[in-house]
Formats: structure tokens, sequence, C-alpha cells
């Protein structure tokens, strides 16, 4: 059909080439050919996308069973999230290099291009095909640690994945059958989004895009599952799932009110479960909720200077948050735990992964001069715009607790601190490969004179305030002067309290967090159930069977052929009206057929 190659690949979803590459890299057995796969998909994807022909049309679509899939579509706030999963794809895959397990290569890439490809899609259905795809995929990445307790996670994970799924078909049902189309140009128009008291899908869209983004309440798989995947697989996890859902949120709901307190409580709440916790994968899991809590709340507040924040955080924090979890990764790999209590003194034989390290807890901290700074300012902004003074308040503290935990915390204890005594080597080439690129975009993209900045602010979906915001407050002496006395206040914190040993210390044991509340009281019921029936059993046996028994002998004797029902002429008038009502039934189908 398409006799030139440029012109299929402008109408190709990047995330189907992402796919796969990812399907041909589980039958690459050789190392090299398959890191040639991987990595080379996902450039194609950018090339892919580099080419396309046109936003808010649809490039690609078909017709299935009266349903248009819309299977390629670019929107410009689809640019900022697919072209930083196409970017996390490739680091991604330079990182895994070293590994030689073809499955869990293969499964990373095609979790990747699902979530690539939903993000350029323009229908709810096409959504949750890629939706289920990411969730099944990326469950290996949990599956091949191999341990006990990863396999446990890795099925609660996949339960929560599979509900948000079956509540986001659920959701699209219903707009099916409010709007007569699933196609987002039917039920979202002048950059509208849904509304929760007036759309009859929109709760349930709301409550799955929720358990992907990890709301409060919701947010308990990913502090279960991230820590147990694999040193690879945490990479990879980070990047997709939460953003795919913060890209959904900003599509679909822009301005919806409760994503302000939602998104505002995400930021707060894991600041103090992660100031505790030992095992420092955990910590950046809540990390991870606190900067989702950012965008969330940004996408509340839904203006145009929000709604860029919301994009632009997003876009920084899929790489900076990868490069924190890919040096914890190179941790790992090298002395098999991240448990804070047993690192410290790795700087002197992991140097550069110390200093990659630094480079992203300086991002994430928002340090001018680095990517977080640039991005979360925005959002800042907005909210001060808007006259939230409690919101922008615990945006605040979150801002100093993200310098505690992630900024100060995790190299502090891993590189720095008390000396374990390990000297393990310097992590693999392949994986510093990675760790620089990430380290250089952090740098880049935060840099002025480096264009990064414009590069960033280029891509957002309204350019008018990204230019004006740019050209007027981001880089006023007041506004850096501010990060900086803040940054400064939480950094000389932490050295006092630690210094005066009031720092919460770093002990073994196992935080608890809200999924207790009905994980271990539901644990302990069906144990003591099955206690209870273990005893008592063998004596209940003989009449439980008894009474089985007679219910059906009862229902027998009046369901059967020929049982009391089915004699006499109430049989007999039932088979004729039932006759009767179907004939009607029919006819009246006949008649309102086309």
């Amino acid at each position: 059909m398409f006799k030139d190659p440029q012109l299929l690949l402008s109408v190709t979803n990047p995330g189907f080439i992402v796919i796969i590459a990812g399907i041909l890299a589980y039958f690459v057995r050789h190392r090299i050919a398959r890191g040639v796969v991987t990595i080379g998909g996902p450039l194609l994807g950018l090339l892919a996308l580099a080419m396309h022909q046109a936003q808010g049309t649809p490039l690609a679509s078909v017709e299935i069973m009266e349903l248009t899939l819309v299977l390629y579509q670019v929107e410009k706030v689809a640019i900022v999230f697919g072209l930083a999963f196409l970017i996390a794809a490739v680091v991604n895959s330079i990182y895994a290099l070293h590994t030689k397990d073809p499955l869990q290569d293969s499964m990373a890439l095609i979790y990747a291009g699902a979530a690539i490809a939903a993000t350029f899609c323009g229908d709810l259905m096409t959504v949750f095909i890629f939706w289920e795809v990411t969730a099944i995929s990326s469950v290996f990445l949990i599956l091949r640690s191999g341990s006990k307790e990863a396999y446990k996670a890795s099925m609660r994970y996949l339960g929560v994945q599979i509900l948000s799924g079956v509540l986001l078909l659920m959701g699209s049902a219903f707009i099916m059958g409010e709007f007569g189309s699933l196609e987002f140009s039917a039920f979202l128009t002048d950059g509208e989004g849904l509304k929760l008291g007036e759309d009859p899908g929109a709760i349930f869209l709301f409550i799955a895009l929720g358990i992907k983004a990890a709301f409060p309440l919701m947010h308990n798989w990913l502090q279960d599952s991230y820590p147990k995947a694999t040193h690879t697989g945490a990479v990879v996890l980070s990047a997709f799932t939460t953003k795919l859902a913060v890209y959904a949120l900003l599509r679909f709901f822009p301005g919806e009110d409760s994503l302000i307190w939602i998104g505002a409580i995400m930021t707060v709440f894991p600041v103090f479960f992660a100031v505790i916790e030992n095992d420092l994968r955990k910590v950046l899991a809540y990390s991870l909720n606190n900067q989702v809590g950012f965008m969330v709340c940004a996408i509340g507040i839904g203006t145009p200077l929000a709604l860029n924040g919301a994009a632009a955080h997003a876009f920084c924090h899929i790489i900076y948050k990868g490069l924190l979890f890919m040096s914890m990764g190179a941790v790992m790999y090298r002395t098999g735990t991240t448990k804070a209590t047993e690192l410290g003194g790795l700087y002197r034989t992991m140097p550069f992964t110390a200093i990659f390290c630094l480079i992203g807890a300086a991002s994430i901290s928002a340090f001018p001069l680095f990517s977080g700074f640039v991005a979360k300012s925005l959002t800042m902004s907005a909210v001060g715009y808007e006259h939230m003074a409690v919101i922008w308040m615990m945006l605040l503290f979150a801002s100093a607790g993200v310098l505690e935990h992630s900024g100060i915390k995790i190299p502090y204890f891993a590189f720095f601190g008390h000396d374990s005594g390990k000297r393990p080597k310097e992590a693999p080439f392949n994986m510093l490969l990675a760790m620089g690129i990430a380290a250089f975009f952090c740098i880049w993209l935060g840099f002025p004179m480096l264009g990064g900045v414009d590069f960033l602010y280029g891509l957002l979906p309204y350019q008018l305030e990204a230019q004006k915001y740019l050209d007027q407050d981001l880089w006023t002496t007041d506004h850096v002067l501010t990060q900086f006395q803040l940054l400064m206040f939480a950094a000389f914190a932490f050295i006092v309290l630690n210094r005066l040993k009031l720092y919460p210390p770093e002990k073994r044991g196992v935080v608890l967090d809200t999924d207790w509340v009905y994980r271990r009281p539901v644990y302990s019921s069906v144990v003591w159930l099955g206690a209870v029936w273990h005893r008592l059993g063998p004596a209940m046996t003989d009449s439980m069977q008894g009474v089985a028994r007679r219910v059906y002998d009862r229902i027998e004797d009046t369901f059967s052929p020929k049982g009391q029902l089915s004699r006499g002429p109430l049989s007999s008038g039932i088979a004729i009206w039932t006759s009767i009502v179907l004939a009607i039934v029919m006819g009246l189908a006949l008649i309102a057929g086309p």
C-alpha cells in the first residue's frame, strides 16, 4: 500500500515500532544483536515521531465492530509524554545491555511500546487495549526477580492493574452510551475534559486513572512492587505506568477541582514514610508518589500555566527519576542490597555512580540550573497566581521533603555516611553510559545557556504562556533566591538533626503503610477460618452433607422435568405465554430495524 517507506513511517504509531522490537528481542538470543534491536526500536520510534505529518487529525484508524479505533493521532500534549517515553526506552535499553534475560528485555520494550502507543491513540478502546498490555507485560519485570516476595508482589500488582483496566472499560461503556463514540473528538472539545458530576462514565474513568496514578489509599501497589523488581526492571517501571495515568488525567480531567487536594495530599504524605524507610529503592517509590502529586495538583488547577507545569514536570521527572533508580540499581547489582543500614562509603569504588546520583538528586530537588527547577517552578507559580495559600504551603513543605529524602538521604546513606566496608566494582560501562545520558538531560534541560530550557518550553502545549513565563518569571532574582533559601534551610535542618541524633536513624525493619489496614486483617481472617474448618470440619461434614442433599432434592422436585412446575396446566400456560412474548419482541425488532 505504501511504496514510500518515509510515508509509511510518518503514519505509524511509534509505540507499534517499539512493541515489534520487543517481540523480536525475545527471539534474538545473541546479546549484541538483541542490543541492536532493543536500542534500535525506540530510536526508530523517535524517527517516526519526528516525521509525523499533522497534529490533531487521525493519521491511522480502523473500523472494527462498528467502533472506530484511532491508532495514531498526534496532539501537543502527547508529544511531550511520548517523546519522554521514547527517550526513556532508549536509555533503559542501554542500561540493560549487560543482562542475559531475553524475556525481561522483551517485556520491557513491549511495556514501553504499549505506553507510547496509548499516548498517541485517539479513542478509549485503543487506550484500554494498551492499558492492559502495559499491565501484563510489566509484571514480568517484577517476576524475574525470582524471589518468593517478588512473586507475591507481582500477583498483587497484576490484580490492581487489571482492576484499573476493568474500570476503564466500564467507564468507556457509559461514554459510548452517552456520546455514541469512543473517539476523543466526540467527548473532548475545546480543551474541556469530562465532568465527574455530569458524565456517567467519568467516575469509573477517574477511579481507573487514580489507581494507575497511585492516588492516596490506592498507592500501596507501587511501594509493594517496585522495590521487589529486578535492578533493571525498577528503572523501567518508574518511567511509564504513573506517567501514562498523568497523561490521561491531563487529557480527560483538566481543571477537575478534586485533583488539587488529591495532588497536594500526594505530595505531603510520602515524605513521612520516605524519611524513616530503610530500603532506598522504596524511598524512591515514595518519592515517585510525591512527584506525581505535583503533576496531579497542577492538572486540577487547570490553567494553561499549570497544565504546562504538569507536562514539563512529567517530562523531566521521567528522566531524573530514572537516573536515581539507575544509580540504586547499579548499587544493588554490585552489592546485592539497597538497604541504607548495609551501605555507605561506596563513593570510594563507585565514584561515577555517586556523581550521577548526585545530579539526579539535585534535579529532583529543583536546584536552579537543573531540570527539576525549570519544571516544578511552573506549577508553584500557577498555585501562587491562583492565591491558593494552603495548597502553596503544602507544596512548599513537600519540596523541602523531597530534598530531605531524595536529594540528601539517598546519596548520603548509599555513597557517604558511615563506611559499610563494602568495596564493590564500579558499575558496568553500559550502566554508566545510560546514567551519563540521563545526567546530561538533567543538566541540559535546566541550564539556560545550553538551549535545553528553550527546547523543553517549546514542547509545552500552551506556547504563549510558556514563552511569557520563560521571559518574565523563571530567572528572576526573587524566584531563584527563594528556591535557594528553601533548599539551603532544608539541607541545614538535615545537618543539624543528624548531628544532634534527632534525624530518624536507619533501622532494619518494615515500615507499615495503609495497606496493612486491609491486607493483614483479611489474611488473618482467612487463616482463622481455615483453622476453624480444620478443627470442626470432620464433625460438621456429615450434617452439612445431609443438609446439602435435602436442598438438592427440594430443588429437583420443583424444577426438574418431572417436578411440580412441569406438571399440570401451569407449565403449558407458561410455554404458550413465552412463545407469545417472544413473537412480540421479534415483531418489534423487525419494525424498529433499519
